[in-house]
């Protein structure tokens, strides 16, 4: 009798696409968990080992390498993806969109550059790091820079494909060979610059794996294609002044306590940045599980508005669990960033309230977005900077607690701004589809 019933379920189309998914979500589930593990580790390993004085040079290095990032792609890798969906079957003329976008992708890279190594050379002098480490940590961040650049388009062809395991398992030992190169460097040369090669040099290893995994999908030895580039921009033009701001609005704590704080304080928020970052977990979780079910939901306005509270509900608990937690164990979790940084414990929760905050807004500005809704830049951009403004005037912003605090506000703007948005659009639907059974 089981068997009879196995053997109907594995010839049900239904059963045998759930089950795809099923193994789908699992491998990305559990390669994403051990990315997240090493990838805390090899934090630790550096916040550890690196001085103070160090690791706010490693530090900065790292927020302006992710200013870069996102300046030098300006919405190349959205124009991609576009551009490549309608043509995924298509190797040659796959090939051409990503030779395009890889064109671009390095002409945006040296505009970005120039913006970008002036202003981090300065910084670092202002940290007072020496004109050797200076250019030392320059040529390491360059190197990762690059590396990024290529990597994300790479990704294209095969996640088109849904080829999502040879990426997952790409990630995993990448991540793996930065924990290797760190035990075997930075025991001995404790620098900033020997901290960047590590997380650099493995992503070498990557992308020509990556060029493997994508060659089956896309001919690389493709030329530019002029209609193409053409198309590409036209998506560069609307997002790249929401980049150019993101650049700034994002990082807004560090670039603060860089100029208007002290060398120690740009350390110690990036040690508490790494110990936030295990709660990106959270938002990996809710783009899997939570996101795609509010996205198919029907225009039923009592339905989304039912939904929409209990994720919001959901959310606002998990945050509080989180805070006070952070609050209550606050002196055993600095314990993990070493006795530099055991006297933050204010600081701690500070930053935890800003990463619970922020994955607030982000949930909710994913949720809206999911349905094709979209705040007026000339709104949200306004506000944020308002935001900004308000705190600057009236928050002590040269320590670093009184940033935190400045952070809190912002954060806060945001999320009601993103959850008022929601509403808003939720109470205009049409009832133009049954609710869901």
């Amino acid at each position: 009798m089981r068997v009879k019933v196995f053997n109907q379920l594995s010839s049900n189309p239904k059963y045998n696409k759930t089950l795809q998914w099923v193994k789908l979500l699992t491998v990305t589930g559990f390669a994403q968990v051990f990315v997240q593990v090493v990838s805390l580790l090899s934090g630790i390993l550096v916040i550890r080992l690196l001085s103070v004085e160090e690791y706010a040079l490693y530090t900065l290095a790292n927020t302006m390498l992710g200013t870069m990032t996102v300046l030098a792609d300006g919405g190349i890798s959205t124009g991609v993806m576009s551009q490549g969906s309608q043509v995924w079957q298509d190797r040659d003329k796959l090939g051409t969109v990503l030779a395009t976008g890889m064109d671009l992708r390095r002409k945006f890279a040296v505009g970005s550059l120039l913006v970008s190594i002036p202003v981090l050379l300065y910084l670092m002098q202002h940290h007072g790091a020496s004109w050797l480490m200076s250019i030392l940590i320059v040529l390491s961040l360059i190197l990762s820079f690059f590396m990024a650049l290529s990597g994300t388009l790479l990704q294209i062809a095969p996640k088109l494909r849904q080829d999502i395991t040879p990426l997952q398992k790409n990630q995993v030992i990448m991540n793996i060979g930065r924990l290797a190169l760190l035990c075997l460097t930075i025991f001995i040369f404790p620098f900033a610059f020997i901290a960047l090669l590590a997380a650099g040099l493995p992503q070498i290893w990557g992308n020509l794996n990556l060029r493997k995994i994508s060659a089956g999908y896309a001919d690389w030895h493709k030329k530019p294609d002029p209609q193409i580039r053409q198309n590409i921009m036209k998506m560069v033009k609307r997002l790249l002044p929401m980049a150019i701001y993101t650049c700034f609005s994002g990082q807004i704590t560090i670039w603060l306590i860089s100029i208007f704080g002290t060398t120690a304080g740009v350390a110690s928020l990036g040690a508490l940045d790494r110990l936030s970052m295990a709660l990106s977990f959270i938002t990996i979780v809710f783009g899997t599980v939570v996101l795609p079910r509010f996205s198919r939901l029907p225009n039923n306005k009592g339905l989304l508005m039912k939904r929409f509270m209990q994720i919001e509900a959901g959310l606002l608990a998990m945050s509080v669990c989180i805070i006070f937690t952070a609050w209550l164990f606050s002196a055993q979790i600095l314990k993990v960033l070493g006795p530099n940084y055991s006297h933050l414990t204010n600081e701690v929760v500070l930053k935890i309230t800003i990463s619970c905050l922020g994955i607030i807004a982000t949930s909710t500005f994913s949720l809206f977005t999911s349905r094709s809704w979209a705040i007026n830049p000339f709104i949200s951009i306004p506000v944020s900077i308002a935001s900004i403004a308000i705190g600057v005037a009236f928050i002590d912003i040269s320590s670093l607690g009184g940033v935190l605090r400045m952070n809190i506000m912002i954060q806060l703007i945001q999320v009601a701004m993103n959850v008022s948005y929601s509403l808003i659009k939720i109470s205009r639907t049409n009832n133009s589809l049954p609710t869901e059974q």
